[in-house]
């Protein structure tokens, strides 16, 4: 059987579902296509405390990401909104 290589993304994913909501290793393992003793090795990783540091350090970049993008935007609709209206002075000396 040829080695596959799965994704951080799905590595924590598949951790989530039987830290999180309580599946079975095995049972997630077959659902999933792989090797329960790789599954059983990632949950090890991901509970490890430099793991969860670094998790959470994850979804804070995350959520500031978030957070800017939606000022950004904002801002971004600010200064259209400014243009506007100084395009309407300029032409409407009155």
């Amino acid at each position: 059987m040829r080695r596959r290589e799965y994704s951080e993304e799905f590595r924590r994913d598949a951790v989530k579902q039987v830290v999180e909501n309580g599946y079975g290793i095995m049972e997630t393992a077959e659902r999933l296509g792989m090797h329960h003793d790789s599954l059983r090795n990632w949950i090890k990783k991901y509970k490890s405390p430099e793991a969860e540091l670094e998790t959470k350090k994850s979804e804070d970049a995350s959520a500031e990401i978030k957070r800017l993008q939606k000022e950004l935007k904002r801002v971004t609709e600010e200064r259209d909104i400014l243009k506007k209206a100084a395009a309407y002075f300029a032409s409407n000396p009155n």
